[in-house]
């Protein structure tokens, strides 16, 4: 889903910063760049794959906008959705409607105060 890239920088104490031959930094900024371009382009196409998926998503914290939520998916990306602030530090249910560079975005199908809170209480639902 995602990946954290970085050029390659000698650590003080490792063979390889020894090393008299060193990477070129052009031919590193080429290598990071290429690297980051597949990978942002695999994210894309990840983060589109979940579009009408339904999963269960931790709320964490407040969105940028008021009444919205942020919390993660089961895959770790930021999932963005309507809901009260009361559900922080729940897990919810929700539907990936959208997708964004590197979040969803979601809309809540139910909330956990109203799930069954035993396995007896799911067999009077069902």
């Amino acid at each position: 889903a995602s990946a954290f890239t970085f050029k390659y920088s000698p650590r003080p104490g490792t063979p390889a910063a020894g090393e008299p031959e060193q990477v070129d930094e052009a031919v590193k900024t080429d290598r990071l760049i290429r690297l980051q371009d597949l990978v942002n382009a695999r994210t894309r196409a990840f983060n589109d794959s979940r579009i009408g998926m339904e999963t269960d998503i931790l709320i964490e914290k407040a969105g940028r906008r008021p009444a919205q939520l942020v919390g993660r998916s089961p895959w770790l990306q930021p999932v963005h959705v309507d809901a009260p602030a009361a559900l922080i530090g729940q897990i919810v249910r929700v539907r990936i409607d959208g997708t964004h560079s590197f979040s969803l975005f979601a809309t809540l199908l139910d909330r956990p105060d109203e799930r069954p809170r035993d396995l007896a209480a799911m067999g009077a639902r069902a």
